[in-house]
């Protein structure tokens, strides 16, 4: 299959062998380790083993699945707070409830996405519905923690839903490669999702054979997440398969190949890091160890939301 380059994206142009000046070395590659979650869901942590600073603005990652449930199985978190960052929700298959404090809420189903703005305080709960929880099936997505810069932190909650037909969709001249553009800018395509620091949210597929050569913001750091299969990062074509992080240094570029016999299907994340410290406990991510405790009297003391009357609930079968 010819090489997928990012012009043929309708891209900014990019050396088709890109050259050691413009593409992003490979720095890091770690694997997530696997846990459980809310009341007993199987997730990915995929950021474990990388510091920190080398994530900012992204603080936390799960894969959520990917887990074929038998029927009774499927579960999610009950109602639980947040302040000081949002969470972004991407249902790859399956489906998900959400309700919050502040009236937010809704299905989250087979590519659409949920960027809930946790802000100055909210609880909310994500769960299967009951005929999911019935059924058993497919379940599949992840939650990604972007954090706040100090200025945000304390502002209202705010919660936007992203159908999968809002997503920006971009594709190479052979269809070897699908983008689908979350958030953030791609030369001149911009993803639906508001964001309060420059960042860039992307689920890529490439498939069995293609190869991506990808322009990338030069201020931005850049991740790749195997979602599903294996393939390739980077000009040394350093091997990665589903559930591995790639952490990549300074450049213009990201290059990606798929398996010669298999797609690759990762998430790209990049953002311009705050440069502030974090102080983070549990739901919630604040600049300092006493902003942190104001956040926890503030839940206790009921300042951060309410359950509403008749709110959902986890379905027990």
């Amino acid at each position: 299959m010819p090489a997928v380059t990012a012009d043929t994206l309708l891209l900014p142009k990019v050396h088709a062998t890109p050259t050691d000046a413009l593409a992003r070395p490979l720095l890091q590659l770690t694997t997530a380790p696997r846990a459980h979650e809310g009341l007993g869901f199987p997730v990915r942590r995929a950021f474990a083993g990388v510091r920190p600073a080398d994530l900012s603005p992204f603080i936390h990652m799960d894969q959520l699945g990917e887990i074929d449930y038998p029927p009774g199985e499927p579960r999610g978190t009950d109602w639980h707070p947040h302040r000081g960052f949002e969470t972004v929700t991407y249902m790859i298959d399956g489906t998900l409830q959400h309700e919050d404090s502040h009236g937010g809420g809704g299905m989250i189903t087979n590519g659409a996405t949920q960027w809930m703005t946790a802000g100055s305080g909210i609880l909310h709960i994500e769960t299967p519905p009951e005929e999911l929880v019935i059924s058993g099936g497919l379940f599949h997505g992840v939650q990604l923690w972007v954090n706040l810069p100090a200025r945000d932190k304390m502002i209202a909650p705010r919660y936007q839903s992203l159908e999968a037909d809002e997503v920006t969709l971009l594709a190479s001249e052979d269809g070897g490669v699908l983008l689908r553009l979350i958030a953030g800018t791609i030369s001149d395509h911009h993803g639906p999702g508001a964001t309060h620091s420059p960042i860039t949210v992307v689920h890529a597929t490439i498939a069995a054979g293609a190869r991506l050569v990808l322009a990338w913001h030069p201020e931005f750091n850049a991740l790749a997440y195997v979602l599903a299969g294996r393939g390739t990062v980077g000009v040394d074509e350093v091997g990665v398969s589903v559930g591995q992080l790639a952490r990549f240094g300074a450049g213009d570029t990201l290059v990606l190949h798929g398996h010669p016999t298999d797609p690759l299907d990762v998430l790209l994340l990049g953002g311009r890091p705050i440069d502030e410290p974090v102080a983070a406990y549990g739901p919630f991510v604040m600049n300092t160890r006493a902003e942190l405790q104001q956040a926890i009297d503030d839940y206790h003391a009921g300042v951060l939301g309410t359950i509403p009357a008749g709110g959902l609930r986890p379905y027990r079968h």
